[in-house]
């Protein structure tokens, strides 16, 4: 059962009519018109934008909380800096003061022995 021409043409021209409505069909469904297409575009670049924007107020507000941080540790650095050179002020005093009663100590201890050596040779005097 061969088909002649003419079928032949006719199903050509059918599936061709056909085929053009089915694919003009699938490519309005899978591509969505232009000016829908450059709406949504749209609208996901405003949703983009403003995502960035709030992370730049958000990296800002970081910033600025990280400055105000370093600010304080400096001052703490200089409060523990003050306290460093009032313990050497003490100190220092410290040791004028061991300084001095060293100095007494010792002339004491050689008042002593110069008194001692004294009375010695005095009691050796007398006494030879």
């Amino acid at each position: 059962m061969a088909l002649a021409e003419a079928d032949r043409e006719h199903i050509d021209a059918y599936i061709q009519s056909y085929l053009e409505r089915w694919l003009a069909e699938q490519e309005r469904r899978l591509i969505p018109a232009p000016a829908v297409y450059d709406r949504e575009l749209h609208e996901r670049v405003v949703r983009v934008e403003e995502a960035l924007k709030h992370q730049g107020e958000l990296m800002q507000r970081a910033f600025a909380q990280i400055d105000k941080r370093f600010e304080q540790v400096d001052k703490r650095f200089e409060q523990v800096d003050k306290r460093f050179e009032q313990v050497d002020k003490r100190f220092e005093e410290m040791i004028r003061r061991q300084d001095k009663q060293h100095h007494l100590v010792l002339g004491f201890i050689v008042g002593s022995l110069g008194l001692m050596i004294t009375v010695m040779l005095t009691a050796m005097r007398f006494m030879g």
